[in-house]
């Protein structure tokens, strides 16, 4: 089913945050690991969040909590429920109770835990549109002490997809693969064994869903980009991406469009890694 109000503007959270029932805020800032020049620092989302937060949010962290070990299954693939619940908690995460996840600006790591929020069960989860960049409010730098919540995931029958089912999907349905047009076509690959895409995905990079600005497009601009890529005939509808995290962001951009979608988690990094599976390279041939 849809996610309806899958996001929230910034002015639109701080009504929420003064109501008489104000959401749980998740603070999920990330950054893809890629080789790095010599000397330069990796991204430290925990010393982003110290730095400043909005208030009362809590730090999840990606890599540690919201995806298990980089290995057969891909470089982010599911985590371990028990530890994704107990991060879910230890943040204040309860059934009955909004939440909202924001990041830095670029949407994909909220994705990946609106996603994960809703696959295990969460009714009401939103992504804040346009990160931290938006807001305009204060930001504090006090570790907050919320109340240990009592969300219980439990994983959905329907909206993941394995290489099994993403493969069939390309034959049968649409299958989106979010990652730039470049590496869908195969001409580079920075990280995974070898580039291309898998035979009869949709090129649909997840950057064309936002503006400028980080949000967004329109609800009817999304539909109409969607249904130009043949995703909104009652067809069923994957994405995938590098390692399931940008992949996660275009399951939210279609959720904005009113399109259901699942999401192949292992995505490429899982997908590339097996010899044995086809890779296509080249052109979308729509």
């Amino acid at each position: 089913m849809v996610a309806m109000n899958a996001i929230i503007s910034a002015s639109e959270l701080a009504s929420d945050l003064a109501g008489q029932r104000p959401p749980v805020l998740l603070d999920v800032r990330w950054q893809l690991s890629v080789a790095k020049a010599a000397g330069e620092p990796a991204f430290d989302g925990r010393a982003e969040y110290a730095a400043g937060h909005l208030p009362g949010a809590v730090h999840v962290d990606l890599d540690a909590e919201l995806a298990a070990e980089p290995g057969e299954n891909g470089r982010h693939p599911l985590p371990d429920l028990e530890v994704f619940g107990a991060a879910m908690r230890r943040a204040g995460v309860s059934a009955t109770r909004p939440v909202v996840v924001y990041d830095g600006g670029q949407g994909w790591a909220a994705a990946r835990a609106w996603w994960l929020l809703r696959w295990t069960g969460h009714p009401d989860v939103r992504v804040l549109d346009g990160g931290l960049p938006s807001w305009e409010g204060p930001l504090q730098t006090s570790l907050p002490a919320p109340a240990e919540g009592d969300f219980e995931p439990v994983p959905g029958t329907e909206g993941l997809l394995d290489a099994d089912g993403a493969a069939a999907l390309a034959r049968t349905g649409v299958l989106l693969d979010a990652r730039a047009g470049e590496r869908y076509r195969g001409e580079v690959e920075p990280i995974d064994r070898v580039g291309g895409h898998i035979p009869g995905a949709v090129s649909a990079p997840t950057g064309e869903n936002v503006g400028a600005d980080g949000r967004f497009l329109p609800a009817e601009e999304l539909a109409g980009r969607f249904k130009a890529l043949g995703a909104a005939d009652g067809s069923p509808v994957g994405v995938y991406c590098g390692s399931g995290v940008s992949g996660a962001h275009e399951v939210l951009a279609l959720a904005v469009a009113g399109i259901d979608a699942a999401l192949y988690v292992g995505s490429w990094s899982e997908w590339s890694s097996d010899p044995s599976r086809p890779v296509a390279v080249g052109p979308d041939p729509r």
